[in-house]
């Protein structure tokens, strides 16, 4: 039957769902309604002693919040930069960036946008900072970090050239700046 009918007269037709029908119709809704009441994305940020905590450290560590970026302040000894010069000067946020410890904090809190790492020396001004981004390393990524901090961590001393690939790893990843009175240019 045509939609004019028999002589040229408009007729109405209903399309009515079958049994089929009602079923699709009613997930679509519950799925429409449920998108509409759902949380959203969850933007947990850490408090300061929470980010301290996630850091298996010892020295002093002071910790705060600028926005949705932690920023963690630590003291680098002065005979590191005696014995080490230029490269150890470098290498201090990378030391505590490049860890397990700041991948599990942006696991557990998904609102944190970076770390910021800025090392100084006691009664003297900043060393060097560095701030790694979220979404900057990927699980592939991570692993090389990892690889790469830990070598510089427990052969470093002895080969610097392990600590020079970890420089040269978190300039390529992170946001940094060097204090040129440690980092001549």
């Amino acid at each position: 039957m045509s939609p004019t009918g028999r002589r040229g007269e408009v007729t109405e037709r209903r399309m009515r769902p079958g049994p089929h029908g009602w079923i699709v119709l009613a997930l679509v809704v519950v799925a429409t309604l449920s998108g509409c009441h759902s949380k959203g994305t969850d933007r947990t940020l850490p408090t300061p002693a929470q980010v301290k905590a996630h850091y298996q450290y010892k020295g002093r560590m002071d910790v705060k919040l600028n926005g949705n970026v932690a920023e963690i302040e630590v003291a680098q000894p002065v005979d590191q930069l005696r014995r080490g010069g230029t490269l150890w000067a470098k290498v201090g946020p990378y030391i505590f960036l490049f860890t397990d410890d700041t991948e599990q904090l942006f696991e557990d809190f998904p609102g944190l946008a970076g770390v910021r790492v800025i090392t100084y020396l006691r009664g003297g001004g900043e060393i060097a900072r560095a701030m790694l981004t979220r979404s900057e390393l990927n699980d592939l990524t991570w692993k090389r970090a990892l690889n790469i901090a830990g070598h510089a961590r427990a052969e470093g001393t002895q080969d610097p050239k392990r600590i020079q690939d970890l420089v040269d790893w978190g300039e390529d990843h992170t946001q940094f700046k060097y204090n040129p009175r440690y980092v001549p240019r």
